[in-house]
């Protein structure tokens, strides 16, 4: 709910600091100060920081004639009211003016009172009409009426409203984002129709997540880090095969994390309580400090957070009430280090540890009125992510470079009931681990004004992912007496198990090594063209997990060790259409490499798969600017020897190539003014698609690629109003639509899911550094079906994974 402007006066309002600030002739417009700032800082390549929200918000005069930077940031503050702090060569800080002291004849002076009446409310600030917006995933600092290609930016002050949430806040406000609903830290996420499977196997995502410029994970679910002190999130369609390689055949989800402020002493905390309708209730806190340990020199910021989100599924052959609670608890360190002027060093550290006592999945009947469960036993999950990096970023000249190193590891261990009709009960469980070190290494040089932008990089990664699975009978609790009495009931504790053999393991390897490149040219003065190349040398490996497997693999003679290489070409073109609208043309490729699969006792191989998209768009304005903007885009995708997961003949997911597919996708997604502050948000996305030649059997021919909806919409309003006594409301709505998909491939996953509405309602009042916030999801209590899959062993039983039930959530935030 917050506006963009206080949004950019927190993070550095300009480009990374500059050699030398410059003397330029300046005709800047009136408007907020984060907008003169941002004009002043671009004319003469200084870097100026604003950050209180609330002096980036105050109105300021504009700025003509001709000054050096230090003229201009000087006046900039006089109008303000602010002062400036220099922080380096062309570089100044503008913080809250000192309070003047009072004359002796003020002081002697008793001050009259101003009547409420005489002090008008601002005028509220909702938007920066002219602040540009910067797209950092597209590797160039590209604007973004000059990125060929569809970009979504959520704002993290708004997504964070409410309390702060997930992956969940994502798909929530971008129509074209889906994922599957097995659990938190247990999802796959999917962009534009590009969708495999339900099941986290040895296959690569098809959607790229990146905390700054490293992958969270490569072959591992969507971790679901807390959308904590987030700067915004960027989401680009794919495939990006070129800038980000393996893994973005759908296309990017990349989160921008609020920097360390140098100079500047915070503590933000935030908090609330939610009671969910027939459920139980839940709690979080979340913790941000700004601490400088060295002057300017050196900034360390902290994050904390912390979650238990209540149960509301029953179980009870077992005697369980609201059995799947969830436990989250996540940090995050930031240390930054001024090694030189235009030279830093940033040293980050980030964790999570999310933990489901049991399974969210219901029985489609229901138990009395209430979401419940028929499985036999305790089920649930606990993931476990943990990543460092060390980030290094300068200038040389014009020429800006950025080194990233990371080490990843990512562990999920999931409980399944694996009870057969009439048997004993029994257990399946299922181990994933990864290992990830990456570094990315690039140069590039912004496009500026000038005709001619550029980046070349480099990319490592060595990734080893190992599956281990063990089914086994499970020793059911006893049940609790007191469920049919509406008594509450303990957590059920892990159960134990008898003479659990060890079932068919994989282990995968990855190692890949990249370079690439992309450039543009500005041919005509409203036409661009771009290009790029990525190569891509992998080497895959892998192995099974018990000896009965090693002899599955000779007698199938299945390689496990192979070398591939990549070409991923990509070209657009870019036609400025007035000064506020941009049509584009655009083509990339993308692929994932293949690897090692469990089938039945068997482990087989399975193919690298490739895509090839022609996308066309267009779009008008900038998001959340002006009267009204809009975006639009319809893309054609040929996806070969497309990877996917099935039910083998045990009963278990296994990996296969399934055939070729093609997917035609349109999306569409812009806001517009209504009246005064009130602001209309809308979007959509159409997807049709089929996998056009099975080669497995009992596959036949699908209509349509599994876990993607043929439609799906949201839209959602916003609403703020400034009070005289120096308060503000805040107020934003939401209604999104899921349409009908298939569940995965073959008979047994042919269950049909969504096809249903969700919505919620936030409203926050108080001032910019304390607040009170309600809201409410599931507005309408709908129950829907949002993953027809809880447990692949159920037989004769409908599944579904309802929606949390209506949650009404209490909450405040407050910074000194």
């Amino acid at each position: 709910m917050k506006p963009l402007a206080p949004l950019a006066a927190l993070a550095v309002i300009a480009a990374p600091a500059p050699l030398a600030a410059r003397e330029a002739v300046l005709a800047i417009p009136p408007g907020t100060a984060a907008e003169v700032a941002i004009g002043i800082a671009r004319a003469t390549d200084a870097s100026i920081v604003i950050a209180d929200p609330a002096l980036g918000r105050t109105r300021v005069p504009g700025l003509k004639g001709r000054m050096d930077a230090e003229e201009a940031v000087r006046k900039l503050a006089k109008a303000s009211g602010m002062q400036a702090v220099r922080v380096g060569p062309g570089a100044w800080r503008l913080v809250a003016a000192p309070p003047k002291r009072p004359s002796l004849l003020a002081r002697a002076r008793p001050a009259r009172p101003v009547p409420v009446a005489a002090r008008p409310p601002s005028a509220p600030v909702t938007e920066a009409e002219g602040t540009p917006i910067t797209v950092t995933a597209s590797k160039r600092d590209l604007l973004f009426q000059q990125v060929a290609g569809q970009v979504t930016l959520l704002d993290g002050a708004r997504l964070e409203a409410g309390g702060v949430g997930g992956t969940e806040r994502i798909t929530q406000r971008a129509a074209t984002v889906s994922s599957t609903y097995l659990g938190s830290g247990r999802n796959k996420l999917f962009i534009r129709g590009i969708a495999d499977s339900s099941f986290t196997g040895p296959t690569q995502a098809t959607v790229g997540q990146y905390f700054g410029d490293l992958r969270l994970s490569y072959n591992a679910p969507d971790p679901d880090l807390r959308l904590s002190d987030m700067e915004r999130v960027e989401i680009l369609e794919g495939p990006q095969g070129t800038l980000y390689g393996a893994g973005s055949l759908g296309g990017i989800i990349r989160l921008v994390p609020r920097a360390p402020e140098p100079g500047e002493t915070l503590l933000i905390v935030s908090g609330g309580a939610s009671a969910i309708a027939k459920g139980e209730p839940g709690g979080d806190a979340h913790a941000t400090v700004n601490l400088p340990l060295s002057g300017e020199t050196a900034t360390l910021r902290l994050n904390l957070d912390a979650a238990t989100l209540g149960g509301y599924i029953d179980k009870p052959v077992i005697g369980r009430r609201d059995v799947n609670r969830t436990n989250i608890f996540s940090g995050r360190a930031a240390l930054r280090l001024d090694l030189a002027p235009d030279w830093t060093a940033d040293v980050i550290l980030l964790g999570q540890d999310t933990e489901a006592r049991d399974s969210q999945y219901a029985d489609r009947s229901g138990v009395r009125g209430r979401l419940g469960s028929s499985a036999q036993v305790p089920e649930g999950s606990r993931a476990q992510y943990g990543q460092a990096q060390l980030v290094v970023s300068g200038r040389l000249g014009e020429v800006r470079l950025k080194s990233s190193t990371g080490f990843g590891a990512q562990d999920l261990a999931e409980r399944y009931d694996a009870t057969m009709p009439g048997g004993a009960p029994r257990l399946f469980r299922q181990r994933n681990e990864m290992r990830m070190i990456a570094n990315e290494t690039r140069l590039w040089q912004p496009a500026g004004a000038g005709r001619f932008g550029w980046v070349l990089g480099t990319s490592i990664i060595d990734n080893r992912n190992t599956l281990t699975r063990a089914l086994g009978e499970g020793v059911v609790p006893a049940p609790s007496a007191d469920l049919g009495a509406g008594g509450t009931v303990s957590s059920p504790a892990t159960p134990s198990f008898a003479a659990i053999p060890a079932a068919t393991g994989v282990r995968n390897t990855v190692f890949e090594i990249t370079g690439y490149g992309e450039a543009s040219y500005r041919v005509l003065p409203a036409l661009t063209l771009s290009a790029g190349l990525r190569v891509t040398r992998v080497e895959l490996g892998g192995a099974g997990e018990d000896v009965s497997v090693q002899r599955a693999l000779a007698g199938a003679a299945i390689t496990a060790e192979r070398r591939e290489t990549a070409i991923l070409p990509a070209a657009s073109a870019l036609l400025d259409i007035g000064s506020n609208a941009r049509a584009y043309l655009r083509y990339q490729e993308g692929f994932r490499p293949g690897g090692l699969a469990v089938a039945g006792d068997f482990v087989r191989q399975f193919r690298s798969d490739h895509a090839r998209t022609v996308e066309l768009g267009t779009g008008w304005g900038l998001p959340g600017r002006g009267a009204f903007d809009i975006g639009a885009s319809l893309s054609y995708t040929r996806w070969r020897d497309i990877q996917a997961d099935f039910i083998d003949d045990g009963g278990l997911p296994s990996t296969a190539n399934i055939g070729n597919g093609r997917i035609w996708a349109a999306s569409v997604n812009g806001s517009a003014r209504i009246a005064g502050p009130l602001r209309l948000e809308f979007g959509a996305t159409l997807n049709d698609s089929n996998v056009d030649e099975p080669v497995i059997v009992p596959l036949t021919r699908l209509s349509r690629i599994p876990n993607i909806a043929r439609f799906s919409g949201r839209a959602g309003l916003r609403w703020s109003r400034d009070f005289a006594d120096g308060t503000r409301i805040e107020a934003e709505g939401w209604a999104s639509y899921v349409g009908k998909s298939r569940l995965g491939i073959g008979p047994e996953l042919g269950d049909l899911q969504g096809d249903y509405l969700d919505s919620g309602a936030i409203v926050r009042w108080g001032r910019d550094n304390a607040g009170l916030t309600l809201s409410v999801t599931n507005l309408a209590d709908v129950v829907g079906n949002r993953f027809a899959l809880g447990t692949p062993f159920a037989t004769g039983r409908a599944q579904i994974t309802p929606l949390q039930p209506r949650t009404v959530r209490i909450g405040f935030d407050t910074r000194f």
